[in-house]
């Protein structure tokens, strides 16, 4: 079996409380977007010489750590403690959404991991099921069981799907190859309410968002990295009508109503245009 996990931007991203447990609550949308990984997952012969249930493969990008800790093979580890009829299988991890970028790629990889596995081994699991399981492995990838446009509270988990379409806009997608530590971005932000809800802001014309759809971890990721604010900068430069960063980085995104041309203006980097 083969999937195409994609990845997200995040429309507005406010952290609004510290919580007693060290994390943060969040206001945020989360917007799908067609940028694909491709997982495919067969099943393991019974008499392959493997030492694990899940054996996975990486291409394409370097995808930093040991193969067994990634959140795919977490998420089959997830299912097989609930489900040890689970058999063993072979995974294969094509990865194209760019990493560290605040785009969702792993988060995104394990739900549909949760997802094919369920299909795979008849588990019988709903879709409200697998966004729990999905929630246990990170705060963002319940959002990719459905992937559909969502408000989302907590640390993320808490989804409301909402209408939002950007049909007719292109995405611009840039992201310098700067890691930015998102332990160190949280440090540096002053948790507050926005004067005004990411949710309702959404629901307004595109080119209303620029100076009231803001995302927090701008301030202290600029700081860091000026780099990447003038990112963001150029991005305005060409002509976007709203242009942020996606998560705590470092891909920035531009919404543009025609397809801009990023080969020249950002060399060595990672860009992606297409239409949404």
């Amino acid at each position: 079996m083969i999937t195409f996990p994609i990845a997200k931007i995040n429309l507005g991203l406010n952290v609004v409380e510290r919580r007693a447990d060290g994390y943060h609550n969040l206001q945020t949308v989360f917007y799908p977007v067609p940028i694909q990984d491709a997982l495919e997952v067969q099943p393991m012969d019974v008499a392959f010489p493997s030492t694990v249930d899940c054996d996975l493969k990486v291409t394409n990008h370097l995808v930093e750590g040991d193969e067994q800790q990634n959140l795919v093979v977490r998420a089959y580890r997830l299912l097989k403690s609930d489900f040890p009829q689970m058999g063993r299988v072979h995974a294969h991890l094509y990865k194209n959404i760019p990493t560290q970028a605040g785009m969702g790629g792993g988060s995104s990889d394990c739900a549909y991991m949760l997802v094919m596995l369920n299909e795979m081994f008849g588990l019988g699991l709903s879709e409200d099921q697998l966004a729990v399981y999905a929630a246990r492995l990170g705060a963002d990838c319940a959002f990719f069981v459905r992937h559909c446009p969502a408000y989302a509270e907590g640390i993320g988990e808490k989804l409301v799907p909402i209408e939002l379409s950007l049909k007719g806009w292109y995405l611009a997608v840039v992201r310098p190859s700067i890691p930015v530590s998102t332990k160190e971005a949280f440090s540096l932000i002053t948790p507050q309410m926005p004067q005004i809800n990411c949710r309702e802001v959404v629901m307004r014309p595109v080119e209303d968002w620029r100076d009231v759809l803001t995302n927090d971890f701008e301030h202290s990721v600029f700081t860091l990295h000026p780099e990447i604010g003038q990112v963001k900068q150029r991005l305005y430069d060409m002509g976007a009508s709203y242009a942020a960063m996606s998560g705590s980085g470092s891909a920035v995104f531009g919404l543009f109503r025609s397809a801009p041309n990023l080969s020249q203006s950002f060399p060595d980097m990672f860009t992606a245009v297409m239409p949404l």
